[in-house]
């Protein structure tokens, strides 16, 4: 008696293909790479995060959708690499000098849906404050990198 076997390998190279196809059409990275829920305060909506690979991803590709764009980074004296921050203290103050936006980030990005204007924006990180005037068009993203310096550490 002989039993017949399925060649299962038969059946690769088109479950290849069809990953391809959708990874060329982008389905694979939206069904990754998704933002966290957003938040309001008052009349603008923000998110922020960026922490592990999938939300960084989705935040890279989001922020062309948002009137600002965020990044906070701390910068080592004779490091290479930046490592980002997170808990960062972010204001943002309106041309007449009031709080529109106060709120703390959960990660390295921070979106902001703005009306068009001039800004004050105030981003404190282990109790240094940065701060940056921003205008604000009513087209495209005005994408900001705010970096503190941090000595770099001696031997142990």
């Amino acid at each position: 008696m002989h039993i017949k076997h399925k060649n299962t390998y038969s059946r690769l190279p088109g479950l290849a293909l069809s990953l391809a196809v959708l990874f060329a059409m982008g389905a694979w990275t939206q069904a990754e790479a998704q933002l966290p829920p957003a938040h309001k305060s008052g009349d603008v909506e923000y998110v922020s995060g960026g922490i592990g690979h999938d939300e960084s991803t989705a935040f890279k590709q989001a922020k062309h959708d948002y009137p600002l764009a965020l990044t906070f980074a701390v910068h080592s004296d004779g490091s290479a690499s930046s490592p980002y921050a997170s808990d960062v203290q972010v204001v943002i103050r309106n041309d007449q000098d009031q709080d529109i936006l106060n709120a703390t980030t959960e990660g390295p990005y921070l979106l902001v849906r703005l009306k068009p204007g001039h800004y004050r924006i105030s981003a404190t990180y282990e109790g240094k404050t940065l701060s940056r005037d921003v205008d604000v068009g009513q087209n495209g993203t005005t994408d900001i990198k705010l970096m503190w310096k941090r000595p770099a550490s001696g031997p142990d």
